[in-house]
């Protein structure tokens, strides 16, 4: 998956809309101004091995879910600048399946729903 596919798989959900708090070079993607997915491209202080034209992605994610993944997929890491419990980071180079990834972008996308107010849940729900 590139970074124009995670974007419009990400941006498919209801109600979600793309900012850029944090500079042009980093998509935030929100679910009725809740937060759920980064998006971005470069190191990532990651080393200077490391391509400049590598995406990552932040993920909000399960606890237990989450230490499973970055056991199974090297390129699953802890959240970079998040919280290191509820968010994974993603590295989009093609060694996690495509399929896989939409999982965890959807995952991340409830996960966030699910603790809004019944309302908004409810109006976001008769979308999916």
């Amino acid at each position: 998956m590139d970074r124009q596919q995670a974007r419009e798989y990400l941006l498919s959900k209801p109600f979600t809309v793309e900012t850029f708090p944090f500079g042009k070079d980093v998509s935030v993607f929100k679910v009725k101004h809740k937060m759920f997915a980064t998006l971005s491209v470069g190191k990532m202080g990651k080393g200077e091995n490391e391509s400049d034209d590598i995406c990552w992605m932040n993920l909000k994610c399960d606890p237990q879910e989450a230490i499973m993944l970055r056991d199974i997929f090297p390129s699953i890491i802890p959240g970079y600048h998040m919280s290191k419990v509820h968010w994974n980071t993603v590295k989009l180079d093609g060694s996690v399946p495509q399929g896989e990834i939409q999982r965890m972008m959807d995952n991340s996308y409830m996960l966030v729903v699910s603790k809004m107010p019944q309302a908004d849940q409810q109006s976001i729900k008769l979308h999916l």
